[in-house]
């Protein structure tokens, strides 16, 4: 038995949301919201209200900032996410972690496969758990279906950084943090991960915390 915000209709919840200007506020680690899933999104906000939400959403993750965000991050359990990455790094992360700029867009009812065998470890944080980053082994290359906000399909092949960004907000949606596929040993504050392991990748890390990588 949910509580009486839970048994709110999803579009009630969204105009409540979108009732302040500004960024929504960003649900923290330990909320049950981010744990239960999503269910698909069919049309239950409508289109306009999905424009505004959609919005709302571009304008939490920048202010935030962030490369990514899944509605469940504001407690709304649809299955939609935005991206948007600017990739400020130095040419030499960039070319270590396949980091390149990638406007933004809407992922609707997104799922993910690999699209080969290869694996690539690198630092992750989230928005959804504020200060800490930890290493996390994930699929060079996946196949992305979805639609995008205006019911298009979406089928791609996405790879490096990309790929990485589609499947932390994808997880999301499936009521996964990014912690649960992290190298435990490699937990680290922002700081120590500035002061530490500013690399490119997180070799030095793995060698000096106790970690393998793929």
């Amino acid at each position: 038995m949910g509580t009486p915000y839970e048994r709110v209709p999803l579009a009630e919840r969204v105009e409540e949301l979108l009732a302040d200007d500004g960024p929504l506020p960003i649900v923290a680690a330990g909320d049950p919201v981010l744990r239960r899933g999503t269910e698909p999104y069919d049309g239950q906000l409508g289109p306009a209200l999905l424009a505004r939400f959609v919005e709302a959403l571009r304008v939490t993750m920048r202010a935030a900032p962030g490369v990514g965000l899944a509605a469940p991050q504001v407690g709304v359990p649809l299955r939609i996410a935005v991206i948007e990455d600017p990739a400020p790094v130095p040419q030499e992360v960039r070319l270590a972690r396949g980091r390149v700029p990638q406007p933004f867009r809407v992922l609707v009812n997104p799922s993910y496969e690999p699209a080969g065998a290869a694996r690539a470890a690198f630092f992750e944080g989230c928005l959804s758990v504020p200060g800490w980053q930890a290493v996390v082994a994930r699929p060079a290359e996946v196949r992305l279906t979805g639609q995008d906000e205006h019911g298009r399909a979406v089928d791609e092949v996405v790879g490096g950084w990309p790929a990485r960004i589609v499947q932390h907000e994808t997880d999301h949606l499936d009521g996964t943090l990014y912690l649960d596929r992290a190298e435990p040993r490699s937990l680290s504050s922002h700081r120590a991960v500035a002061e530490y392991w500013s690399q490119p990748t997180p070799e030095e890390a793995a060698r000096a915390l106790g970690f393998e990588l793929p």
